[in-house]
């Protein structure tokens, strides 16, 4: 087909039979020659296909004699007549079993409506176990039927047809036999069908419905831009639950450049490429390039689903957002048919994205399934339609998950699942991005002070949970202080006060006694201190005990240098660790059982110091240690490799001790701010800490 058909060469006016015939030649052909060799045939295609198809088979077999016998529950007058009250299927059963037992010598049976014998996922009704014997009665009889893609055949009847089409939408090059000359007028500023760029829309849709959908088209003649007339086709063209998202990738998602960068690169790149190519050769050409199957994996609310609507709105095309838990059922077949089902409506709106939120709840591993076993059976049918996409049909397949390393290896393989998309939890510039949208949607009028402490808050724990902020969060957040704006009349700038104002409203907080609140302050304080005098200890950017997720929290600057990490920055941090601990211990000679996290922690950093870097070396030597059954070592070993590790807790922890009490007036000045104020900043820090030199480990030398 060429990619450019003068307006000259288009028809002028076409029936629905005559774009029939245009529509599928090969097929008509295919179908034709079974026949004539008495091969029964059975057709799969759309409802509105079936009369127009019918007729065109019959037309040229007419003409070598030979007659049909069109089953679809009208009465026949040749044949014996009807008994009162049989209905549409019974009516079929009596004429079928009286043409195979009586008047069907010569004829061609057509039955029209073959899935009307079949149950929502392939079994049979009642009638159907009547008319399978019929079926198979008599060997010599030659059948044409018709299915709908919408409902499968049980096995037992597709059998009995040993030659099969399928027909779904319109082959890409007969396209220009289906739209007039008054039509392609609508669809272009040039006096010439832009084929290929009319097909992306309406590659799915067959050619009865093509000719109905393009005669209802409107507008002006020869339009500066055709994108109208292209969405009046896309809308008509959607069916179940498949829209059109209208999401930009640069305006609507905020941040992730290298999301967007390697999104755009592999995917939609390469597809403007396929749309600017100038012959069929180099289409077809990309088109074997493009990835079907995508995995959008990261933890949840990061903006999975959000990306792949955001490709669609990029590509046109509709998108459908299937939960895998939705798909199950506890029917035998049905949970497959639910997936069939998926595809066939895609392909029927092609260009279309479906979007498996949750893949990872029925295609894990195939042996790992801890369900009734349905798992398996989807997979191979996921599999199964994966494999069946035409190379020019636009459909492609994005499962999300938040357990990528948990789904089955078979979905994975190159030509299925083949491109991985990881999309983490935001960082500082891509929270900045998000929060600029939702300042702008949400009108929050956000300070630049209010905007980059919320820019920090939203690198923490979300409070109450032990989550990162995701998108969601920050989007939840937001919403909040557009409430809080509204309730409360705000004019103003929104500024820190009225963001911790709506997280407060948001959280239960933690409700600490006086006598809490004096520990949980001595603990922080202790942890602050230490840090300062500690000298690869990153700045202190915000203290608090005011019962956000945790007591008390110090949270500190992120580290200039964050890819090269040292030893001695290892030992700070369980110097620094230890501070809350030994705090409590000089000022109450007691502590209380908040240490233990931090304890775990410096045990965890202290171990790998030992077994991983080599700081028992006088014990093992210079060599990384394995304590494991796979490379067991000996108990004297193990001994002493647990020495090492005391050693370095306890050197720290009396660096700590050591620390604190040489400031123990510091430490006591800061809990009691930190009780009054509840929560401090780096702003409020500076005034009351002294400044003392850090050292950067990575700069210095020796």
């Amino acid at each position: 087909m060429s990619l450019l058909v003068p307006e000259d060469q288009l028809p002028v006016e076409l029936t629905p039979f005559a774009a029939v015939e245009a529509a599928y030649p090969a097929e008509i052909a295919r179908i034709t020659e079974a026949l004539r060799s008495g091969l029964p045939t059975l057709v799969e295609c759309e409802k509105e296909l079936t009369p127009y198809l019918y007729k065109a088979v019959r037309d040229r077999l007419k003409k070598e004699g030979r007659s049909f016998l069109y089953l679809d529950g009208r009465p026949i007058p040749e044949l014996p007549p009807l008994q009162p009250g049989m209905g549409l299927v019974g009516t079929i059963v009596f004429y079928l079993r009286e043409a195979v037992r009586g008047v069907a010598n010569e004829r061609v049976l057509v039955l029209p409506h073959l899935d009307l014998l079949t149950t929502s996922v392939g079994g049979l009704t009642s009638e159907a176990r009547e008319v399978i014997p019929l079926l198979y009665e008599n060997p010599e009889l030659v059948f044409l039927g018709f299915k709908d893609p919408s409902f499968p055949l049980p096995k037992v009847i597709e059998n009995l047809f040993p030659r099969q089409e399928h027909l779904l939408g319109v082959p890409r090059d007969r396209l220009r036999f289906l739209v007039t000359q008054r039509e392609s007028r609508k669809l272009s500023n040039a006096r010439a069908l832009k084929g290929y760029q009319l097909y992306k829309h309406v590659s799915g849709v067959n050619a009865v419905r093509l000719r109905r959908l393009l005669s209802t088209l409107t507008g002006e003649d020869y339009p500066s831009d055709p994108r109208p007339a292209e969405r009046q086709l896309r809308q008509a063209t959607l069916v179940g639950q498949l829209t059109l998202p209208d999401i930009d990738l640069e305006k609507d998602v905020g941040g992730y450049a290298k999301v967007k960068e390697r999104l755009s690169k592999e995917i939609l790149d390469v597809l403007a490429l396929k749309d600017a190519a100038a012959d069929e050769a180099t289409m077809k050409n990309i088109e074997g390039l493009i990835p079907r199957g995508m995995i959008f994996w990261g933890p949840p609310g990061t903006g999975k689903t959000l990306f792949a609507k955001a490709m669609a709105t990029s590509l046109g095309a509709a998108v459908t957002v299937v939960s895998g838990p939705e798909l199950k059922s506890k029917w035998v077949g049905e949970s497959e048919e639910n997936l069939r089902q998926v595809f066939t409506r895609a392909r029927q709106a092609a260009p279309a994205i479906i979007v498996f939120d949750e893949l990872d709840s029925f295609a894990t591993a195939r042996g790992t399934y801890q369900g009734s076993g349905v798992e398996h059976s989807m997979v191979n049918q996921l599999l199964t339609e994966m494999d069946g996409f035409r190379k020019d049909e636009l459909v492609f397949v994005v499962g999300t998950t938040n357990f990528v390393e948990s789904l089955d290896p078979a979905l994975l393989r190159p030509g299925r699942f083949e491109f991985h998309l990881h999309i983490p939890y935001p960082n500082a510039e891509d929270r900045r991005a998000i929060i600029g949208i939702y300042d702008r949607k949400l009108a929050l009028n956000l300070a630049p002070r209010g905007l980059e402490w919320l820019v920090k808050k939203t690198g923490e724990f979300v409070e109450g949970t032990g989550s990162l902020y995701s998108g969601d969060h920050i989007q939840a957040l937001c919403r909040a202080i557009a409430r809080l704006r509204l309730r409360e009349k705000l004019t103003t700038p929104t500024d820190v006060e009225d963001i911790e104002r709506t997280i407060a409203g948001m959280v239960d907080r933690m409700k600490l006694t006086p006598k809490e609140e004096r520990v949980v302050a001595t603990h922080e304080a202790g942890h602050a201190v230490v840090s300062l005098f500690c000298p690869t200890s990153a700045p202190i950017e915000r203290m608090s005990i005011q019962g956000d997720f945790t007591a008390g929290y110090v949270r500190h600057a992120e580290r200039t240098h964050q890819r090269v990490m040292t030893i001695g920055q290892l030992l700070d941090d369980v110097c620094v660790l230890f501070g809350g601990r030994e705090a409590e211990q000089l000022f109450f000679d007691d502590v209380s059982w908040g240490y233990g996290n931090d304890l775990s922690r410096a045990t965890d950093i202290a171990r790998a110091l030992v077994e991983d870097y080599g700081l028992a070396g006088e014990v093992v030597g210079m060599r990384r240690v394995e304590v494991s059954s796979e490379d067991p070592v000996s108990e004297v070993t193990k001994a002493a490799l647990d020495r090492a590790i005391a050693e370095i807790l306890e050197a720290q922890r009396k660096r700590a001790r050591d620390i604190l009490t040489a400031n123990k007036a510091l430490v006591t000045s800061l809990r009691d701010l930190l009780i009054e104020k509840k929560v401090l900043d780096a702003s409020a820090l500076a005034s009351l800490l002294p400044a003392v030199p850090k050292k950067d480990p990575v700069a210095s030398e020796r």
